[in-house]
Protein backbone atom coordinates (compact mmCIF):
# COMPACT_ATOMS: atom_id res chain seq x y z
CA UNK A 1 0.00 0.00 0.00
CA UNK A 2 1.45 3.32 -0.82
CA UNK A 3 1.65 5.91 1.88
CA UNK A 4 2.62 9.82 1.44
CA UNK A 5 2.58 12.93 3.61
CA UNK A 6 -0.53 14.92 2.24
CA UNK A 7 -0.48 18.64 2.32
CA UNK A 8 -4.47 18.18 3.43
CA UNK A 9 -6.92 20.70 1.72
CA UNK A 10 -4.09 23.11 0.61
CA UNK A 11 -3.91 22.74 -3.56
CA UNK A 12 -4.57 26.06 -6.26
CA UNK A 13 -8.00 25.46 -8.05
CA UNK A 14 -8.37 25.30 -11.59
CA UNK A 15 -9.73 29.05 -11.54
CA UNK A 16 -6.63 30.29 -9.81
CA UNK A 17 -4.22 32.11 -11.80
CA UNK A 18 -0.48 32.27 -10.38
CA UNK A 19 1.67 33.43 -11.65
CA UNK A 20 5.41 31.92 -12.26
CA UNK A 21 8.82 33.46 -12.11
CA UNK A 22 9.12 33.84 -15.52
CA UNK A 23 5.36 35.95 -15.82
CA UNK A 24 6.41 37.86 -13.28
CA UNK A 25 10.23 38.85 -14.90
CA UNK A 26 7.89 39.55 -18.05
CA UNK A 27 4.89 41.14 -17.04
CA UNK A 28 3.01 43.57 -14.93
CA UNK A 29 1.98 41.17 -12.08
CA UNK A 30 0.80 43.06 -9.96
CA UNK A 31 0.71 41.56 -5.83
CA UNK A 32 -2.25 40.87 -4.01
CA UNK A 33 -3.15 41.95 -0.59
CA UNK A 34 -6.13 39.50 0.10
CA UNK A 35 -6.79 35.94 0.99
CA UNK A 36 -9.78 34.34 -0.14
CA UNK A 37 -11.39 30.98 2.39
CA UNK A 38 -13.81 28.63 1.12
CA UNK A 39 -14.53 27.57 4.15
CA UNK A 40 -16.03 24.62 6.18
CA UNK A 41 -19.23 24.33 3.72
CA UNK A 42 -21.21 25.89 0.85
CA UNK A 43 -24.76 24.28 1.98
CA UNK A 44 -26.18 27.05 3.02
CA UNK A 45 -28.72 24.92 5.20
CA UNK A 46 -25.97 23.80 7.36
CA UNK A 47 -24.37 26.80 7.89
CA UNK A 48 -26.77 28.40 10.73
CA UNK A 49 -26.08 24.45 12.39
CA UNK A 50 -22.40 24.60 12.36
CA UNK A 51 -22.47 28.44 13.49
CA UNK A 52 -24.46 27.43 16.41
CA UNK A 53 -21.98 24.23 17.17
CA UNK A 54 -18.97 25.89 16.62
CA UNK A 55 -19.86 29.61 18.99
CA UNK A 56 -20.89 26.67 22.19
CA UNK A 57 -17.58 24.44 21.40
CA UNK A 58 -15.69 27.96 21.77
CA UNK A 59 -17.59 29.22 24.73
CA UNK A 60 -17.15 25.94 26.15
CA UNK A 61 -13.19 26.37 25.42
CA UNK A 62 -13.23 29.76 27.21
CA UNK A 63 -15.16 28.74 30.34
CA UNK A 64 -13.40 25.12 30.28
CA UNK A 65 -9.95 26.57 30.15
CA UNK A 66 -9.97 29.54 31.51
CA UNK A 67 -12.10 28.31 34.42
CA UNK A 68 -9.61 25.03 35.05
CA UNK A 69 -6.68 28.14 35.28
CA UNK A 70 -8.10 29.96 37.81
CA UNK A 71 -9.47 27.03 40.20
CA UNK A 72 -5.92 25.74 40.02
CA UNK A 73 -4.90 29.52 40.48
CA UNK A 74 -7.19 29.45 44.03
CA UNK A 75 -6.48 25.99 45.45
CA UNK A 76 -3.17 25.30 47.06
CA UNK A 77 -3.62 21.69 46.81
CA UNK A 78 -3.08 21.86 43.23
CA UNK A 79 0.21 23.92 43.39
CA UNK A 80 2.02 20.74 41.84
CA UNK A 81 4.24 20.32 38.97
CA UNK A 82 1.74 18.50 37.65
CA UNK A 83 -1.17 21.30 37.64
CA UNK A 84 1.40 23.77 36.73
CA UNK A 85 1.55 22.54 33.39
CA UNK A 86 -2.10 21.55 32.91
CA UNK A 87 -2.56 25.09 33.71
CA UNK A 88 -0.10 26.12 30.55
CA UNK A 89 -1.56 23.83 28.73
CA UNK A 90 -5.24 25.55 29.16
CA UNK A 91 -3.86 28.59 28.01
CA UNK A 92 -2.22 27.27 25.20
CA UNK A 93 -5.63 25.67 23.96
CA UNK A 94 -7.43 29.15 24.50
CA UNK A 95 -4.92 31.22 22.00
CA UNK A 96 -4.70 28.11 19.99
CA UNK A 97 -8.62 28.21 19.60
CA UNK A 98 -9.02 31.81 19.38
CA UNK A 99 -6.77 32.11 16.84
CA UNK A 100 -8.83 30.03 14.38
CA UNK A 101 -12.33 29.53 15.36
CA UNK A 102 -13.42 33.63 16.02
CA UNK A 103 -12.64 34.06 12.48
CA UNK A 104 -14.27 31.35 11.32
CA UNK A 105 -17.73 32.15 13.35
CA UNK A 106 -17.20 35.43 11.48
CA UNK A 107 -16.64 33.69 7.77
CA UNK A 108 -19.83 31.08 8.55
CA UNK A 109 -22.99 33.78 7.20
CA UNK A 110 -20.93 35.17 4.62
CA UNK A 111 -20.17 34.42 1.47
CA UNK A 112 -17.04 37.11 1.04
CA UNK A 113 -14.77 35.03 3.13
CA UNK A 114 -11.65 37.17 3.26
CA UNK A 115 -8.91 37.99 5.27
CA UNK A 116 -5.71 40.54 4.75
CA UNK A 117 -2.55 39.07 3.68
CA UNK A 118 -1.30 40.29 6.72
CA UNK A 119 -3.78 38.90 9.01
CA UNK A 120 -3.31 35.73 7.26
CA UNK A 121 0.37 35.54 8.27
CA UNK A 122 -0.18 36.55 11.60
CA UNK A 123 -3.35 34.08 11.80
CA UNK A 124 -0.59 31.25 10.26
CA UNK A 125 2.78 33.07 13.02
CA UNK A 126 0.16 32.52 15.90
CA UNK A 127 -1.01 28.95 14.98
CA UNK A 128 2.48 27.49 14.48
CA UNK A 129 3.45 29.24 17.71
CA UNK A 130 0.84 27.63 20.14
CA UNK A 131 0.90 24.22 18.38
CA UNK A 132 4.50 23.82 18.58
CA UNK A 133 4.53 24.66 22.44
CA UNK A 134 2.00 22.31 22.67
CA UNK A 135 3.23 19.50 21.31
CA UNK A 136 6.61 20.24 23.27
CA UNK A 137 4.29 21.33 26.64
CA UNK A 138 2.30 17.47 26.06
CA UNK A 139 6.59 16.09 26.04
CA UNK A 140 7.10 17.61 29.28
CA UNK A 141 3.80 16.59 31.23
CA UNK A 142 4.99 13.29 30.28
CA UNK A 143 8.41 13.30 31.83
CA UNK A 144 6.75 14.86 34.90
CA UNK A 145 4.24 11.65 35.12
CA UNK A 146 7.75 9.69 34.78
CA UNK A 147 9.47 11.20 37.51
CA UNK A 148 6.09 10.66 39.82
CA UNK A 149 5.82 6.88 39.37
CA UNK A 150 9.42 5.95 38.84
CA UNK A 151 11.37 8.02 40.76
CA UNK A 152 8.50 9.49 43.43
CA UNK A 153 10.94 9.54 46.34
CA UNK A 154 12.74 12.45 44.34
CA UNK A 155 9.74 13.86 42.82
CA UNK A 156 9.84 17.25 44.64
CA UNK A 157 13.53 17.58 44.40
CA UNK A 158 14.08 16.32 40.28
CA UNK A 159 10.49 18.67 39.72
CA UNK A 160 11.37 21.83 41.27
CA UNK A 161 10.07 25.10 40.75
CA UNK A 162 13.05 26.10 38.27
CA UNK A 163 12.58 22.69 36.33
CA UNK A 164 9.12 23.09 35.47
CA UNK A 165 9.48 26.76 34.42
CA UNK A 166 12.56 26.03 32.42
CA UNK A 167 10.33 23.04 30.85
CA UNK A 168 7.95 25.55 30.53
CA UNK A 169 9.50 27.94 29.02
CA UNK A 170 11.49 26.08 26.80
CA UNK A 171 8.19 24.94 25.11
CA UNK A 172 7.56 28.50 24.51
CA UNK A 173 10.72 29.14 23.28
CA UNK A 174 10.48 26.31 20.93
CA UNK A 175 7.01 27.58 19.30
CA UNK A 176 7.90 31.40 18.98
CA UNK A 177 11.34 29.86 16.94
CA UNK A 178 9.43 27.69 14.53
CA UNK A 179 7.20 30.01 13.87
CA UNK A 180 9.67 33.15 13.35
CA UNK A 181 11.62 30.73 10.80
CA UNK A 182 8.45 29.77 8.71
CA UNK A 183 6.92 33.07 8.70
CA UNK A 184 10.58 34.75 7.60
CA UNK A 185 10.71 32.29 5.03
CA UNK A 186 6.99 33.01 3.76
CA UNK A 187 8.06 37.09 3.74
CA UNK A 188 10.79 36.30 0.93
CA UNK A 189 7.78 34.75 -1.07
CA UNK A 190 6.06 37.13 -3.79
CA UNK A 191 2.23 36.06 -4.02
CA UNK A 192 0.06 37.28 -6.82
CA UNK A 193 -3.34 36.69 -8.94
CA UNK A 194 -6.45 35.06 -6.76
CA UNK A 195 -5.07 33.72 -3.60
CA UNK A 196 -7.96 30.81 -2.64
CA UNK A 197 -7.43 28.74 0.17
CA UNK A 198 -9.84 25.54 0.42
CA UNK A 199 -10.34 25.94 4.46
CA UNK A 200 -11.14 27.89 6.67
CA UNK A 201 -7.94 29.34 7.98
CA UNK A 202 -4.34 29.98 7.20
CA UNK A 203 -1.59 27.61 7.37
CA UNK A 204 1.89 26.88 5.64
CA UNK A 205 1.53 24.25 2.98
CA UNK A 206 -1.78 26.30 0.93
CA UNK A 207 0.73 29.36 0.95
CA UNK A 208 3.92 27.47 -0.39
CA UNK A 209 1.71 25.74 -2.81
CA UNK A 210 -0.38 29.23 -3.91
CA UNK A 211 3.37 31.12 -4.32
CA UNK A 212 4.52 32.73 -7.46
CA UNK A 213 8.18 32.12 -6.48
CA UNK A 214 10.81 29.00 -6.00
CA UNK A 215 9.72 27.56 -3.07
CA UNK A 216 12.10 25.20 -2.42
CA UNK A 217 13.72 26.42 0.51
CA UNK A 218 10.61 26.95 2.70
CA UNK A 219 9.50 22.95 1.72
CA UNK A 220 12.84 21.59 2.85
CA UNK A 221 12.04 23.93 5.68
CA UNK A 222 8.68 22.63 7.01
CA UNK A 223 9.54 18.79 5.80
CA UNK A 224 12.45 18.96 8.04
CA UNK A 225 11.31 21.02 11.23
CA UNK A 226 7.70 19.90 11.37
CA UNK A 227 9.02 16.33 10.98
CA UNK A 228 11.73 16.92 13.79
CA UNK A 229 9.23 18.40 16.36
CA UNK A 230 6.44 15.90 15.89
CA UNK A 231 8.93 13.12 15.69
CA UNK A 232 10.98 14.04 18.95
CA UNK A 233 8.30 14.53 20.73
CA UNK A 234 6.13 11.85 19.97
CA UNK A 235 9.62 9.42 20.83
CA UNK A 236 9.99 11.48 24.17
CA UNK A 237 6.67 10.82 24.86
CA UNK A 238 6.72 6.78 23.88
CA UNK A 239 10.23 6.59 25.80
CA UNK A 240 8.43 8.18 29.41
CA UNK A 241 5.16 5.79 29.28
CA UNK A 242 7.34 2.76 28.54
CA UNK A 243 9.85 3.78 31.37
CA UNK A 244 6.28 4.11 33.51
CA UNK A 245 5.10 0.94 31.91
CA UNK A 246 8.14 -0.93 33.27
CA UNK A 247 7.77 0.55 36.10
CA UNK A 248 4.48 0.10 36.90
CA UNK A 249 4.58 -3.88 36.09
CA UNK A 250 7.07 -3.75 38.57
CA UNK A 251 4.60 -2.77 41.10
CA UNK A 252 3.57 -5.65 43.75
CA UNK A 253 -0.19 -5.24 44.48
CA UNK A 254 -3.81 -4.52 41.68
CA UNK A 255 -4.63 -1.58 43.83
CA UNK A 256 -1.37 0.55 43.63
CA UNK A 257 -0.92 -0.39 39.72
CA UNK A 258 -4.08 0.81 39.23
CA UNK A 259 -3.60 4.01 40.72
CA UNK A 260 -0.47 4.20 39.31
CA UNK A 261 -1.88 3.99 35.53
CA UNK A 262 -4.73 5.87 36.69
CA UNK A 263 -2.79 9.59 37.25
CA UNK A 264 -1.67 8.29 33.29
CA UNK A 265 -4.99 8.06 31.55
CA UNK A 266 -5.96 11.66 31.03
CA UNK A 267 -2.24 12.21 29.71
CA UNK A 268 -2.34 9.66 27.67
CA UNK A 269 -6.37 10.44 26.16
CA UNK A 270 -4.88 14.36 25.03
CA UNK A 271 -1.81 13.10 23.48
CA UNK A 272 -3.45 10.01 21.90
CA UNK A 273 -6.19 13.31 20.56
CA UNK A 274 -3.77 15.49 19.94
CA UNK A 275 -1.31 12.94 17.34
CA UNK A 276 -3.88 10.99 16.48
CA UNK A 277 -5.74 13.77 14.50
CA UNK A 278 -2.40 14.71 12.77
CA UNK A 279 -1.38 11.56 12.03
CA UNK A 280 -4.50 10.94 10.27
CA UNK A 281 -4.25 14.05 8.18
CA UNK A 282 -0.69 14.25 7.35
CA UNK A 283 0.11 10.41 6.86
CA UNK A 284 -1.64 7.62 5.93
CA UNK A 285 -2.66 5.75 2.26
CA UNK A 286 -2.97 8.50 -0.59
CA UNK A 287 -6.44 6.37 -1.61
CA UNK A 288 -8.36 7.83 1.42
CA UNK A 289 -8.08 11.03 0.60
CA UNK A 290 -10.74 12.82 0.93
CA UNK A 291 -11.28 16.98 1.18
CA UNK A 292 -14.33 16.63 3.35
CA UNK A 293 -12.80 14.22 5.27
CA UNK A 294 -9.90 16.62 5.91
CA UNK A 295 -11.81 19.79 6.47
CA UNK A 296 -13.74 17.34 9.26
CA UNK A 297 -10.46 17.07 10.86
CA UNK A 298 -9.16 20.03 10.64
CA UNK A 299 -12.03 21.22 12.44
CA UNK A 300 -11.56 18.81 15.08
CA UNK A 301 -7.81 19.63 16.19
CA UNK A 302 -8.32 23.36 15.69
CA UNK A 303 -11.59 24.04 17.21
CA UNK A 304 -12.73 20.87 19.29
CA UNK A 305 -9.62 19.73 20.88
CA UNK A 306 -8.55 22.65 22.82
CA UNK A 307 -12.14 22.12 24.64
CA UNK A 308 -11.63 18.60 25.04
CA UNK A 309 -8.84 19.18 27.21
CA UNK A 310 -10.64 20.47 30.59
CA UNK A 311 -13.09 18.14 30.31
CA UNK A 312 -10.35 14.77 29.90
CA UNK A 313 -8.59 16.65 33.26
CA UNK A 314 -11.46 17.28 35.46
CA UNK A 315 -13.85 14.38 34.65
CA UNK A 316 -11.55 11.71 35.43
CA UNK A 317 -9.46 13.78 38.01
CA UNK A 318 -10.19 13.35 41.49
CA UNK A 319 -7.93 16.26 42.77
CA UNK A 320 -9.69 18.51 40.20
CA UNK A 321 -13.13 17.56 41.34
CA UNK A 322 -12.45 17.78 45.40
CA UNK A 323 -11.01 21.50 44.39
CA UNK A 324 -13.60 22.60 42.90
CA UNK A 325 -16.31 20.92 45.72
CA UNK A 326 -14.19 23.55 47.96
CA UNK A 327 -14.15 26.43 45.57
CA UNK A 328 -17.36 26.31 45.07
CA UNK A 329 -18.36 25.35 48.76
CA UNK A 330 -16.52 28.62 50.05
CA UNK A 331 -18.20 31.25 47.44
CA UNK A 332 -21.82 29.58 48.62
CA UNK A 333 -21.35 29.48 52.64
CA UNK A 334 -19.77 32.94 52.38
CA UNK A 335 -22.59 34.60 50.99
Amino acid sequence: MKWKLHQGLFHPLPSTSLCSDVRMADENCTEVTWVTFLGLTEHPQLKPVLFALFLGTYVLTLVGNLGLIALIRVSPQLHTPMYFFLSNLSFLDTCYSSTITPKMLLDLPTKNKAISFAGCLTQFYFYAVFATAEAYLLTAMAYDRYVAISKPLLYQVVMSHGVCMSLVAVSYIAGLLNAIVHTSALLHLSFCGPLIINNFYCDGPPLLVLSCSNTRVNEVLLVTLCGFIQTSTFLAIVVSYTCILNTVLRVRGADRRHKAFYTCTSHLTAVGLFYGSLLFTYLRPSSSYSLDTDKVVSAFYTVVFPMLNPLIYSLRNKEVKDALRRTVGRRVFSR
